[in-house]
This record gives structure tokens, sequence and C-alpha cells, in this order.
């Protein structure tokens, strides 16, 4: 099992940028697919999460309205499409897959998560 996360780089405030998490060894709509972000000193933090506890989406607040999630199940491949980009979304990002065990979960807690990338930078530019 592999994720592979890419599309980071520099991008100045107010712009998008569009990350991709492509998935090798298991089929990833049958699996949590969930964003987190870290940045130096703090602990990983979850941005959105889809198929999440049942079927849902969820989102950060702080990126609420700004971000997006989708798929291409053909692909394999899981998108970020982060728009109105802001300083403080300067972080290295991780796609992160959870194995759809019985019972409800924290989304955004990353102890939950099976398997993750290895993450790609992103860095916001006032």
């Amino acid at each position: 099992v592999q994720l592979q996360a890419s599309g980071g780089g520099l991008v100045q405030a107010g712009g998008s940028l569009r990350l991709s998490c492509a998935a090798s060894g298991f089929t990833a709509d049958s699996y949590s697919i969930a964003w987190f972000r870290q940045v130096p000193g703090r602990e990983r933090e979850g941005v959105l999460c889809i198929d999440c506890n049942g079927g849902n989406t969820y989102y950060a607040d702080s990126v609420k309205g700004r971000f997006t999630i989708s798929r291409d199940n053909a692909k394999n491949t899981l998108y970020l499409q982060m728009n109105s980009l802001k300083p403080e979304d300067t972080a290295v990002y991780y796609c992160a897959a959870r194995i759809n065990y019985i019972g409800s979960y924290y989304w955004g807690d990353h102890h939950e998560y099976d398997y993750w990338g290895q993450g790609t930078l992103v860095t916001v530019s006032s």
C-alpha cells in the first residue's frame, strides 16, 4: 500500500494550488482518505477527510469555503484543491488512508490513519 502526494510549491497569497494523492496497492474508494498538514514544532493538523465515518466529508474550520477534495476513481487518485491561499496555510501536506473499521472516530486525529504519503511542501508568500 502506497500513497504518493505531489503538487506542492510556492504561491502568492490569494492564489491556488492543487495537490494530488495517488494510491497504489489498494482501491482508494474503499478507504477513508484525509489530508493533514504540519508545520515545524506543531502537531499534524487535519485539513479534510472524504468518506469518513460512514461516507461523510469533513473540513477543518480554517479551510472551509476555500479547500475542496475530489477523487478520480479511474486513476485511483484524490485531489485537494486549495483556493484563496493564506500565509498560514504554509505547511507540509500529507495524505493518509484509513481502513474502514467498524465504529466511529475523530477524523482529525492522525493516529487513526493506517497509511501515509511522504508529504509535499506548500509555501504561501504574503
